[in-house]
């Protein structure tokens, strides 16, 4: 048996598949840990060969002791297992299942007994886990695979599903993963929405019974709701201290995500696709992967979890998450679907004058026979239009060089107008119940991305812009509508259609992804419509909201930065609001700063201004995409919020202030403390992105990092210094 070195590491002649190390408990007992840096979910198989899940929790410093672990808890099981790591229906359980399915001979009962298990160490900080199971009766299998990141504390958790049975079998249900958690209670911060107010809290304690968070919307599947949450264990966590576990399903379409508080007060979540309107007809001998469930858990509140996922997410899902943003300049709130040929010559020309890299062209360049110049025509017809284009793309690409800066473009390949040559064309590639109404969002339809020729088409229109274009460095990718009348003339199975709607959509992004595997693509949905780590593994960043409004920015910016790094964290200076040019660029600033606004009416002091904000954010731009993140003052809870990214270092930090309470006299009445520093290093502090005219009411010096988080630093933020960012710099 190979053996385990403190680290978790397998050490000793292993060959690239193994055996998972196991405690044997008593004759047939086999206990399995999955183990982090700092915790350990722990499953054991039972004499019966029943697959249970025993603990969730801190790592033990023996391995052997958790064989105890069972025996610590009570996990009950007055009606079926509670605590199966992989609940079946239609047997002994009774509580909510993880997996439900009819056989080819009607039958609907499961019952999956472990077979074997094996680990494959894929580097020295990955491994991952797969565990076989059966059913007896049935020629029915299902593998549990658990990936783990062991710097970083985060696991990922999917299913393959698959069975040789005579005829075809259908999945009633297709969890990613079970969770079974014993504490004394639990509570619950998840988030609603709708357009342009993605992301609200919602916090409450979990009581006996279920409560689901769930989408039935097929595309922008998160409008109302996204597949992200937290959970406290005991007691409800603060941002440094606490029990608490972050959850994401990396799917872009239906999710459902179940918290069962059962009677022996386990909670029991299940994460997967929704199941609503989706029984999966399955063919004997094809494998069925459920989409991938995230999570990591920390001892020390959720300003560690954050920073756990964040660091997982910049190394393994990001596309280029350890590498550099594009700051630009966007022509959409400033032309709308107005422009022509000369006046984004002159918006290029902007761009140079601000200082940023990039020029985007938004909505409206296509479209002949049924001009885009407005909402209503021409989507799915992607040639530029001549009465604005004359010359097409390749002008503008040739403008931005000569320029000095880079070009991108807006699409929005999924989607159709019913006012264009492509649904005239093409009436069976959309998405509608062929008896029914059409139902529009956006007075569009959606395309059948279940049809590999629809798949074609969509690569194809943005294979042929690059292959066009091939100075073409920046493509936003939009989805504006949810799916109604959901019915493909394609599928065979129709129950099909909503799980296969999604994997279309990721066989173009991975043929994308393959051809082109570095060009900056943001994720657009009319805001945060389709935000998840599903998605994110093909997009360098996201637009969180339509919402630009600078004050509501901070609230949205600041919920999405619980489970997203900043640098994909699109922020945009918009003349949404009342508040000044500064506080607007300061708020874009936490994250990856773009403009969309007119440069031509900004007075000189604002231009000066926002060209120096460029300077500054290049100047803490790797602080702030690649540093850790410390919040440290919430919106919801004071007059003014804080937040802080640190460089690895510890040498180097930037922190953002901004007054989100606008009466008299709120404002930053006490020091902040700030997190994250050396308490032994001395550290000069000043404020930056002054505006041009004023003076710092900061004034510089040096602290020790003790200092600094122990006393703390007033911001000096009131009615009249709404926004403060202050540079911390290692003497």
């Amino acid at each position: 048996m190979n053996k385990i070195n403190s680290k978790g590491l397998l050490t000793g002649a292993i060959a690239l598949f193994l055996l998972v190390a196991a405690a044997v408990t008593k004759a047939q007992d086999i206990i399995i840990p999955v183990e982090t840096k700092d915790n350990a979910l722990v499953l054991q198989v039972t004499p019966e060969k029943a697959l249970n899940m025993v603990y969730f929790g801190g790592k033990l410093t023996d391995r052997n002791e958790y064989a105890a672990t069972a025996k610590a808890f009570n996990f009950g099981g007055t009606i079926g297992t509670y605590n199966g790591a992989y609940t079946t229906s239609g047997t002994g359980n009774l509580v909510e299942p993880a997996i439900a399915v009819t056989h080819a001979d009607g039958n609907k009962s499961l019952e999956l007994r472990y077979i074997s298990h094996i680990v494959k160490k894929i580097d020295d900080n990955v491994s991952l886990l797969s565990i076989t199971l059966k059913d007896a009766v049935y020629d029915f299998e299902v593998t549990l695979n658990y990936q783990t990141y062991y710097n970083e504390n985060v696991t990922e958790q999917w299913s393959v599903i698959k069975h040789h049975e005579k005829n075809d079998v259908v999945l009633n249900k297709y969890a990613s993963a079970n969770l079974c958690i014993h504490a004394n209670s639990y509570w619950l911060k998840h988030y609603h929405g709708d357009w342009a107010q993605e992301m609200r809290p919602e916090d409450e304690q979990l009581n006996h019974g279920m409560k689901t968070l769930d989408s039935k919307l097929g595309s922008r599947a998160d409008l109302f709701q996204p597949p992200t949450f937290m959970v406290s264990f005991n007691k409800t966590a603060t941002e440094d201290e606490g029990e608490v576990m972050y959850g994401n399903l990396e799917w872009s379409g239906n999710f459902r995500i179940d918290f069962e508080v059962d009677p022996a007060n386990n909670l029991r979540l299940v994460a997967g696709i929704n199941n609503f309107a989706a029984d999966y007809t399955l063919k004997p001998g094809l494998e069925f992967e459920t989409p991938k469930f995230v999570y990591t858990l920390t001892s020390k509140g959720k300003g560690e979890a954050s920073r756990n996922l964040q660091s997982w997410a910049r190394k393994y899902k990001i596309v280029d998450g350890n590498g550099p943003r594009l700051t630009l300049l966007n022509n959409w709130e400033s032309t709308y679907f107005d422009f022509n040929e000369d006046k984004l010559a002159g918006l290029l020309k902007d761009t140079k004058k601000l200082g940023v890299d990039l020029f985007l062209l938004d909505d409206g360049w296509f479209g002949n026979k049924y001009p885009r110049n407005g909402d209503h025509a021409g989507l799915g017809d992607w040639q530029a239009n001549k009465a604005k284009l004359p010359n097409d793309i390749a002008f503008l690409t040739k403008e931005a060089k000569a320029d000095g800066v880079k070009f991108g473009i807006w699409i929005e390949p999924e989607m159709v107008n019913p006012k264009s040559e492509l649904y005239e064309k093409h009436p069976d590639w959309v998405v509608k119940q062929p008896q029914r109404p059409e139902i529009y969002m956006r007075n569009q339809l959606v395309l059948d991305l279940t049809n590999p020729k629809v798949q074609d088409f969509v690569f194809g229109i943005v294979d042929n812009l690059f292959t066009k274009n091939p100075d073409l460095a920046y493509i936003k990718w939009d989805c504006n509508s949810v799916i109604f009348n959901a019915y493909s003339s394609y599928e065979k199975h129709q129950a099909n259609f909503y799980t296969d709607y999604v994997r279309g959509l990721y066989n173009v992004l991975d043929r994308i992804r393959a051809k082109y595997p570095s060009v900056p693509l943001m994720l657009c949905s009319g805001g945060g419509g389709r935000v998840d780590y599903g998605a994110l593994k093909y997009f360098t960043e996201y637009w969180l909201s339509d919402n630009t409004e600078p004050v509501e920015r901070v609230f949205i910016q600041w919920e999405y930065s619980y489970f997203y790094p900043a640098l994909t964290s699109s922020n945009h200076v918009t003349d949404w609001g009342k508040q000044p040019i500064k506080f607007r660029v300061d708020v874009a600033m936490m994250g990856k700063l773009g403009f969309d606004i007119v440069i031509g009416k900004l007075k000189p002091a604002e231009l000066e201004f926002c060209q120096g904000a460029v300077n500054t954010y290049k100047q803490f731009s790797e602080e702030i995409w690649h540093g850790d993140q410390y919040r440290l003052q919430d919106p919801r809870e004071n007059d003014v919020a804080a937040i802080m990214y640190v460089n690895p270092e510890k040498t180097t930090a930037i922190m953002f202030n901004y007054l989100v309470n606008p009466r008299y006299g709120a404002g930053s009445n006490a020091p902040i403390r700030l997190k994250g520093l050396n308490p032994d290093k001395m550290y000069t502090i000043n404020e930056v992105n002054v505006f041009p005219g004023t003076r710092s009411t900061i004034k510089e010096g040096s602290y020790s990092g003790k200092f600094l988080m122990t006393i703390g630093l007033n911001p000096d933020v009131h009615q009249r210094r709404t926004s403060v960012l202050v540079s911390v710099k290692a003497n």
